[in-house]
């Protein structure tokens, strides 16, 4: 029976003095995919920062192939790759600058990853220039560059089109091939194969 590489048990979290949630427990193995769905303001975002080592748990274990992750929050922030609501861009950078930054941090191909997005075209671009769509996709590439074995994704599709979306598929269906795993928020499908699902 195969162990599974990451899992919560019993995860609770305060915020601003409310409960958001309590006695949360899973667990997810190498090529799967799971889904954190429910209704704004159900903790989606909140949970993604705890599993991020972001956001401190009030009760409960977060392990790593059964090594605790809050015992060495930078040796778990080294497995995994963390997209929230904002993009984290330098709008005077242009696209390519912007991933060779962040390549020079983490390593990568910068032109794979812009490849990976349809952003070539738009490489040498000011990203004060993109639209949200775009800057979107920009953010989405750096998941390309260095492989982590862990993606932790919020409403990764905001402001994508349709085409976009479908762009996603490939790239996560390369990082699940190789052993790595995906937990997203999203009220929308995502191309995301056999995925399962967490509601909140």
């Amino acid at each position: 029976m195969e162990v599974s590489l990451f899992e919560a048990r019993e995860l609770a979290c305060w915020r601003a003095e409310r409960l958001v949630f309590a006695g949360l427990s899973f667990s997810v193995s190498p090529g799967e995919a799971l889904l954190l769905t429910g209704a704004n303001g159900a903790g989606k975002s909140s949970l993604l920062r705890l599993l991020a080592g972001l956001l401190a748990a009030a009760e409960g274990s977060l392990s790593w192939d059964g090594a605790d992750c809050f015992a060495d929050l930078a040796a778990h922030g080294a497995k995994l790759r963390y997209l929230g609501h904002q993009d984290a861009l330098k709008p005077s950078l242009t696209a390519v600058e912007n991933l060779r930054f962040h390549a020079s941090l983490q390593g990568g191909d910068v032109a794979a990853a812009l490849d990976a997005f349809g952003l070539a075209p738009l490489a040498d671009l000011p990203v004060r220039l993109f639209s949200s769509g775009q800057k979107r996709r920009l953010a989405l590439a750096r998941l390309s560059l260095r492989p982590a074995r862990l993606w932790l994704l919020d409403e990764p599709t905001v402001g994508l089109d349709a085409a976009s979306v479908e762009r996603l598929g490939p790239v996560f269906a390369t990082h699940r091939a190789a052993g790595g795993i995906v937990i997203a928020a999203t009220h929308l499908p995502l191309p995301l194969p056999g995925a399962r699902e967490l509601r909140l």
